[in-house]
């Protein structure tokens, strides 16, 4: 006679749930990874790409509003050139 498994169906079904989790977690990390160093204009921009990560114009930020605030700390005064 040949053995066989018996799992119930909420057992299965937990496995299932389980599983789910899990590849749907690492999904989205790794969809959400790849997608922000794309999305970013400072990346996407030819402008900004010789342009120090600090300097950089952040998404949704007006422009005049960045410069001001740029204005306002000593370490990034020297960010106000790339925006002339």
């Amino acid at each position: 006679m040949a053995d066989t498994i018996n799992i119930s169906g909420k057992k299965l079904a937990i496995i299932v749930i389980v599983l789910l989790l899990l590849s749907g977690t690492f999904a989205g990390f790794f969809i959400g990874h790849s997608k922000s160093n794309q999305d970013s204009p400072s990346n996407s921009q030819p402008q900004y790409q010789n342009m120090p990560e600090k300097c950089r114009l952040p998404v949704g930020q007006d422009v005049n509003s960045w410069k001001e605030h740029l204005g306002h700390h000593e370490d990034t005064k020297d960010c106000l050139k790339y925006f002339n």
